[in-house]
């Protein structure tokens, strides 16, 4: 497997990735995920994606480093999805191998996610990586 972190503007973004990440996220279309790009580099949004060994992304991670007064700096995981295909063959725990070195190499407190609350199977999995739950994440739709 090869870990890969996406530059700004590369095609990969939206060739490779973007169908990966649409299986969490069936919202995006392309013009969407490209505008989220655009507002999102200023905040320091990231992709990663994760390739098999024939060339196919198979993984995908969007994540930022995040200034708080709780954490004074973490590593929060905005996205981070493993194709259906490819699922239980460890790429998610490649990814958040990868990600963990992004944090420590960025001296972070934490890495950090929010998960809905009906994706079990994907608490199974943070629950074997080692994740706690630590908060309750609130919500109010503006929209």
């Amino acid at each position: 497997m090869k870990i890969i972190d996406l530059e700004p503007g590369d095609a990969r973004l939206t060739a490779d990735l973007l169908p990966v990440l649409l299986e969490l996220r069936p919202h995006l279309t392309e013009e969407l995920f490209l505008s989220v790009l655009d507002e999102g580099r200023g905040q320091g949004l990231r992709f990663t994606a994760a390739y098999d060994a024939d060339g196919v992304c198979v993984g995908a991670a969007g994540w930022r480093i995040v200034a708080t007064t709780s954490m004074v700096r973490k590593l929060y995981v905005d996205d981070l999805v493993t194709s259906a295909a490819a699922r239980s063959g460890g790429v998610g725990h490649a990814l958040l191998a990868h990600l963990e070195q992004h944090a420590r190499a960025a001296r972070c407190t934490a890495l950090t996610l929010d998960s809905g609350t009906q994706r079990t199977d994907a608490h199974r999995f943070y629950f074997r990586e080692r994740m706690a739950v630590t908060a309750f994440s609130f919500e109010k739709p503006l929209l």
